[in-house]
């Protein structure tokens, strides 16, 4: 190379390494200024107004009652027990809607590209409705029919035993004593992983009972387990007194409302991914499949749809980390989450700075965590 060429710089400005520097500390030195006049203006304004800053108030005794409280919760509690409330309501609504949403959105991109062009024209028609309607008014349209179609308290459906529904929730028994279930939890984990190696094993073979013995792998321990610890004798079941019924749990239309709203709607966005997935996988794979005598169904989810995860799981980590957050609008029906507690202790204590800071660091926790286990099952793939 002659002495008069320089070879190409990787910086993308032709300047001087001295020249850059210099860029770069005068813009670190305006990002300064600018935030050290935000921190400056906000302790000005919170003097004038004699607010003390601090999370000294997450101690202080919140005083108002929550309508779902997960976990033990009185208004005698501080604020810090309230907060703690609202982000396990966010949590207990959220994920399973993401469960929902990831269920229904694969089996709607299974039915966008069926050759049944009624089953494919359904599917479309509900993409497009649903990811099309804001989903703010969908949330209200589904509060609106649960609190007016379902029958009030004293005609409140029983479609099995101690299980009732109304327009005040859906009322289910509970256990006193969480001992056997816990139990019955953990065997019904260990049945399962079991059940599924067996069903791989069996899945290849012409045997009888290839679907049959891994569900009896997996129910026979679990049914064992709450015989053997006597479940059913420590249930708290629900019973009509007056004008509501009192005892077991109940599942309230504002958490249903919000968690159907949420999963409808993230199930269409959910559907164009996977779908774009399943397309982004050649179409050689699919005649090979079948050419090796899989039958349709058996090359959809044996090969097409693990190499669409690869292309859909980006995408897909977005929307499960949407829904979340989309979860905040669960204050326009009353259903008491992260945003809605922390609205309330913001209006009586005044910390509006603290408070917005907790729920963006709550929120930025839930989602950074998702995330991972996201990335991590994407990895282990």
């Amino acid at each position: 190379m002659p002495q008069h060429e320089r070879a190409p710089s990787s910086w993308p400005w032709p300047y001087p390494r001295w020249q850059r520097w210099l860029i770069e500390l005068v813009s670190l030195a305006v990002i300064l200024g600018l935030l050290a006049l935000a921190v400056t203006t906000v302790r000005d304004s919170l003097r004038a107004q004699q607010i003390a800053s601090g999370f000294g108030f997450l101690q202080r005794e919140a005083g108002f009652a929550i309508a779902e409280t997960p976990i033990a919760y009185s208004p005698a509690d501080s604020y810090a027990r309230a907060l703690a409330v609202g982000l396990v309501n966010t949590v207990r609504v959220s994920l399973p809607a993401l469960f929902g949403a990831t269920v229904l959105g694969v089996l709607l991109a299974v039915a966008l590209r069926s050759a049944q062009p009624l089953a494919r024209r359904g599917a479309r028609v509900y993409v497009e409705c649903f990811r099309n309607t804001p989903l703010l008014l969908q949330l209200f349209l589904w509060y609106a029919l649960l609190t007016t179609l379902l029958p009030p308290p004293r005609q409140a459906w029983q479609p099995l035993a101690a299980v009732f529904v109304s327009n005040r929730g859906l009322y289910l028994p509970v256990p006193l004593e969480p001992g056997p279930w816990l139990w019955a939890l953990a065997v019904a984990m260990a049945s399962l992983i079991a059940a599924l190696r067996l069903r791989g094993r069996l899945l290849h073979t012409r045997r009888r009972g290839r679907l049959l013995a891994p569900l009896a792998l997996f129910a026979l321990p679990v049914l064992a387990t709450l015989w053997l610890g006597d479940a059913s004798a420590g249930l708290s079941q629900p019973v009509l007194r007056g004008f509501n019924f009192v005892g077991g749990t109940v599942l309230t239309p504002e958490f249903a409302a919000l968690g159907l709203g949420l999963t409808l709607y993230s199930a269409s966005y959910i559907a164009e991914i996977v779908r774009g997935g399943i397309d982004a996988v050649p179409a050689g794979q699919r005649e090979a499949a079948l050419a090796v005598g899989l039958t349709p169904v058996q090359a959809l989810r044996l090969v097409l749809l693990p190499q669409a995860v690869r292309v859909a799981l980006p995408p897909y980590a977005g929307q499960a980390l949407s829904l979340i957050k989309n979860s905040s609008l669960a204050v326009a029906i009353g259903y008491p989450d992260l945003l809605s507690i922390a609205s309330t202790t913001i209006n009586q204590t005044g910390q509006a700075i603290e408070g917005i800071a907790i729920v963006m660091a709550a929120y930025l926790s839930v989602n950074l965590a998702v995330a991972g286990l996201i990335a991590l099952w994407g990895r282990g793939r």
